[in-house]
């Protein structure tokens, strides 16, 4: 018999739901006979990134743990740059700048690596914290000293320490359950960003109140109830991929949708500080690399501590 909880059944099922929503979209366009529109080109553009996304993280997922962790990796870098180049530094933040990309990223992702928790969880809301405004400090520059230090260490956080906690799930030891872990990090993946889209389509077909304004045009009450609602449903169907029963599914579902509803909020309230629509270009019909993981930075360090703490 078939493992049905295998991972490669669910990169099929995956496939298969974007060999759907590709024909769905082909089909709209051939019904709009040529016609321009900007609504079809922005979904044909964010399905075939969704593609090249599945495409990459798939094959991390088959060649195995450290290919994961080298992958986030490489996104905290692509995260950390367009964090740090649309927040402006000065010339005595050189050495901070050094240190946070080329010392702390990639320790943090070694001591992941490692499964050394003790420090991965301490050296960048700690060491880092403290390291970095000394090393701002030895250009004697104090322009806007407060406000240079908190970006670098914000851009660490956000970008760095976040990001990493979901190849951590893959050093959770839980009874009955050894060498599955990798469906942890799709069920964290899968949920968060089905809440993404879950919200924008319920906005579409039914919103008309603006939830937060002032942060974000886009988002409505329709959209966080209806989005939010149905992906946490979603999580709670894909039970059969975790150690949790199918109620405690739906209950971490639910509250990662809501911390990657939020964080998205809070990136939004930074870019909107910043006189800026996204974060960068790099995925086309996306954004920037933040812009697609914004719920992913919140979410993902409260499930890894949550199911570590009440599973592991």
């Amino acid at each position: 018999m078939h493992d049905i909880s295998h991972p490669a059944w669910l990169f099929i099922a995956i496939g298969g739901t974007l060999l759907l929503a590709t024909a769905i979209s082909e089909g709209l366009r051939w019904r709009a006979r040529g016609q321009p529109s900007a609504v079809l080109d922005n979904l044909s553009a964010r399905i075939r990134a969704w593609w090249v996304m599945a495409a990459v993280i798939g094959a991390a997922f088959f060649a195995g743990r450290t290919a994961v962790v080298v992958l986030f990796a490489v996104i905290s870098l692509f995260a950390l740059r367009e964090f740090l180049t649309l927040t402006p530094t000065r010339r005595g933040d050189y050495y901070a700048l050094l240190a946070a990309f080329y010392v702390v990223l990639p320790y943090q992702y070694w001591l992941v690596h490692q499964d050394w928790y003790g420090m991965y969880t301490l050296l960048i809301p700690v060491y880092a914290f403290l390291l970095l405004p000394i090393l701002s400090t030895i250009g004697g520059d104090t322009t806007h000293y407060l406000e240079r230090t908190a970006k670098v260490q914000w851009g660490l956080m956000i970008s760095v320490f976040c990001i990493s906690h979901v190849p951590a799930l893959l050093n959770l030891r839980i009874e009955g359950y050894e060498g599955r872990n990798l469906l942890l990090v799709a069920f964290l993946v899968i949920v968060v960003q089905s809440s993404d889209v879950l919200q924008y389509v319920w906005g579409k077909l039914l919103g008309r109140r603006l939830i937060a304004p002032k942060l974000s045009p886009s988002k409505t009450v329709a959209g966080f109830v209806g989005g939010i609602g149905t992906a946490s449903l979603l999580g709670a169907s894909l039970w059969w991929i975790t150690p949790f029963t199918p109620l405690q599914a739906g209950l971490l579902a639910l509250v990662i949708n809501l911390m990657g509803f939020y964080g998205g909020l809070v990136m939004s309230a930074i870019k909107r500080d910043r006189g800026i629509k996204d974060w960068g270009h790099m995925i086309e019909g996306h954004g920037g690399m933040l812009d697609r993981l914004d719920s992913v930075c919140f979410a993902a360090p409260v499930f890894f501590h949550l199911t570590r703490y009440w599973w592991a």
